[in-house]
């Protein structure tokens, strides 16, 4: 029998995630009884800080349980200018900061703000899977920027420019960036942010990993053109607050006021006892910084050994510079990074994210976030699939 029910095209035009396949083989191995070590999961394995989940309960406690304002209670809006000021230099009014249920609304609510069908969004390849398929969701057309391993994955500000048109209406950044781990230099970011003002674009600047940087320097590209930047932020890795589901963003008063109408459409506010939470990560910032140095140092550690353990296996893997993934080559166990994956998961019992949805061919991800103990275990396992496997076979 025929369906009654005609799906969109714009629900139609969503890709599946190449990843699915992966997932679902990993979930049907661990309800077998396979002892399989996840690491694709791309959130922090430590606890929410405790002063912050005391913020939450009092806030429970005290009844600030109702709606708040669309875009966040006055109190966290004025923490994140703060915020904004002290660790960004950026001037962003409370009035030009909105509060979202995670960073990925922040995203959908500018790309929906600011973008027509037709336009042309530039963005550094490999991505994060969201990025094209959300601008896509406008109508709006994708043009992926190639970023190189050998160089540690950084941005070519002419290679970005020579792919402006006169369809160019934005460029996504993600600095540092998921998956590669590349922090752009501030040499880099003044140029993009140059480029730019010559074109008149807009920039979103998606900077979910500020705090997660080993071996480089974290600059704003807002500090070199505020008046044509977005900047998207959450806090979900630094505080290790994925299931609070608070992200934030502030730029040009119209571009926050529009962002906001079409918050109040949609999902309205963020939760309030989690909008209370986040105020505490921000005002509390002694005890905040101590568990961000505490799990930055966690991370650092887990980064050198699994990145010198892959490299020993041959499967050649970039240092990066933050958030905490790696990008490995994986064609010496099969040229095809779906099929390369699927051969990790099945014989090695490891379950990797494959580079497909990242346009990151012949490699994989991996997510540092977990103990030390499976990143052993994963090279040992590693390992030995190598050493049963002939290249490509």
């Amino acid at each position: 029998m025929s369906s009654p029910f005609a799906l969109s095209a714009r629900a139609l035009s969503l890709k599946p995630s190449s990843t699915v396949a992966v997932t679902s083989r990993a979930l049907e191995l661990q309800k077998a009884g396979v002892d399989v070590i996840s690491m694709s999961v791309g959130e922090p394995d430590f606890d929410t800080p405790a002063h912050v989940k005391a913020a939450a309960i009092r806030a429970i406690e005290s009844g600030k349980t109702r709606y708040t304002p669309v875009s966040g209670i006055p109190e966290l809006r004025e923490a994140i200018s703060a915020k904004f000021r002290r660790e960004n230099g950026l001037e962003y009014a409370p009035d030009a900061v909105t509060v979202t249920s995670g960073g990925k609304q922040a995203l959908f609510n500018a790309f929906f703000a600011l973008l027509n069908p037709g336009d042309e969004v530039l963005i550094p390849a490999p991505y994060w899977v969201s990025y094209p398929e959300m601008v896509a969701l406008t109508g709006a057309f994708p043009v992926a920027v190639p970023t190189h391993p050998a160089s540690g994955f950084q941005l070519d500000p002419q290679a970005l420019e020579a792919r402006v048109t006169p369809m160019t209406r934005m460029i996504v950044l993600n600095s540092p960036g998921n998956p590669t781990g590349a922090v752009f230099t501030p040499e880099v970011l003044q140029a993009v942010a140059g480029v730019a003002q010559r074109h008149n674009l807009m920039i979103v600047t998606d900077e979910m990993y500020e705090h997660l940087v080993y071996d480089a320097s974290q600059v704003s590209i807002g500090t070199f053109a505020p008046e044509h930047t977005l900047t998207v932020n959450g806090a979900s890795k630094a505080y290790a607050m994925t299931g609070w589901r608070i992200g934030y963003a502030g730029g040009p008063k119209p571009v926050i006021a529009a962002m906001n109408a079409l918050q109040s459409q949609s999902t309205s506010n963020a939760s309030s006892v989690s909008q209370y939470a986040a105020l505490a990560a921000f005002q509390q910032h002694e005890e905040t910084t101590q568990f961000i140095e505490m799990t930055l140092g966690a991370y650092r550690q887990r980064r050198d050994r699994i990145v010198a353990g892959l490299n020993a296996l041959g499967l050649t893997t970039p240092t990066p510079q933050g958030a905490f993934y790696v990008m490995a080559d994986t064609t010496r166990i099969h040229p095809d990074e779906l099929e390369a994956a699927r051969i990790i998961l099945d014989d090695a019992r490891v379950a990797v994210v494959p580079g497909t949805d990242f346009a990151a061919p012949g490699q994989v991800r991996l997510s540092y976030a977990t103990s030390m103990d499976n990143i052993e275990e994963v090279l040992r396992r590693l390992g030995e699939l190598l050493e049963r496997r002939t290249p490509a076979d």
